[in-house]
Parts: structure tokens; C-alpha cells; sequence
């Protein structure tokens, strides 16, 4: 059984097997989340990317790399949809949380750190990215996953006061 929390916080700091990244295409770091994983991870984080990713991640799929220097072992990329610039489709935001999952599962890892996907420089509705991501990571534990911990980590006290909020409802 996967217990999905919210904490407020940074990613980077989070003591799990495995921190989800909401990277672009390219796979190359850039803002948000993925500028503050690979500046955190070190270049390691980069290198593995190149190598593992030479022509990037389609949107809403998943990879991992190692996690360099960070207090996790893996990164496990995912690539969402960018609302702002056009991308609406709301499939694809689920499919990074359950691409995500099903690379932690491959991996073997048990605790994985989430953000919330899209909904930064991309623009998805905060309201809707919390929707999907509890949408999502409920469906890969009804479906068996063996993760048992999810963190959805929110920077600030505004959103995780919306993700605690959305964990009480049922």
C-alpha cells in the first residue's frame, strides 16, 4: 500500500530511493526543478543524461539517471506537457506520474519525491496538476505498484496547503 503525503520543501533534499525531475525535452537542465536538480546532483546528473538520453524524452514519458550528488540514489526524468505554450492534453501529465512509477518500480525503489509536474514555468492549473498527480499515483497503487511512499513536495506553504488539502478529501 503507497502512503501519499505532502511536504513542503525543497526536492533536493529529500532522503528517498528515487526524486522525480519535470525536465524539458532536450533532457540538458533548465529552470525550475530541473535547474535545481542538476545544480544540486552536479554535473553527474548532466553527463548521465547525455549519455542515457542523447536525443532527449518525448512528452509525458520517464527515464532515470543517477542523482550525483543528491541524498537520493536515482532521478527519474519526466517531461510534461507545457500548457502555457499550447499542450493541453491532460494524458500526458497523467502518464508522467505513472511512467514515473513504473520506472521506480523497474528500479526497485520503494520512496519517491514528486513535484508537481507542469505546474510551474509550464503553466498547468495548480488545482488540476494536484488532481492528476493524486489521480495518477492512487491508480499505480490500486494497480500494484511496490512503492510505498510518495511525497508530493510543494517549495512553498501555499501549495502544500492545496496538496494537504486535496490528501484529506476522499
Amino acid at each position: 500500500m503507497m502512503d501519499i503525503t505532502a511536504v513542503q520543501g525543497d526536492i533536493t533534499t529529500q532522503q528517498v530511493d528515487a526524486v522525480v525531475n519535470a525536465a524539458n525535452n532536450a533532457m540538458r537542465g533548465g529552470g525550475g526543478v530541473d535547474g535545481a536538480i542538476h545544480r544540486a546532483g552536479g554535473p553527474a546528473v548532466l553527463e548521465d543524461c547525455v549519455r542515457r538520453f542523447p536525443d532527449g524524452l518525448p512528452t509525458g514519458e520517464a527515464g532515470w539517471t543517477t542523482a550525483g550528488d543528491l541524498p537520493a540514489r536515482w532521478v527519474i526524468h519526466v517531461v510534461g506537457p507545457n500548457h502555457a505554450a499550447g499542450q493541453r492534453d491532460r494524458s500526458l501529465l497523467l502518464s508522467c506520474y505513472t511512467r514515473a512509477i513504473e520506472v521506480a518500480d523497474e528500479l526497485g525503489a520503494r520512496s519517491v519525491a514528486f513535484p508537481l509536474v507542469s505546474a510551474g514555468i509550464y503553466g498547468w492549473p495548480k488545482d488540476d496538476a494536484i488532481a492528476a498527480a493524486l489521480e495518477a499515483l492512487r491508480a499505480a497503487d490500486t494497480a500494484g505498484t511496490a512503492v510505498t511512499e510518495a511525497r508530493i513536495v510543494a517549495y512553498d506553504a501555499a501549495t502544500y496547503d492545496l496538496v494537504r488539502a486535496a490528501l484529506e478529501r476522499p
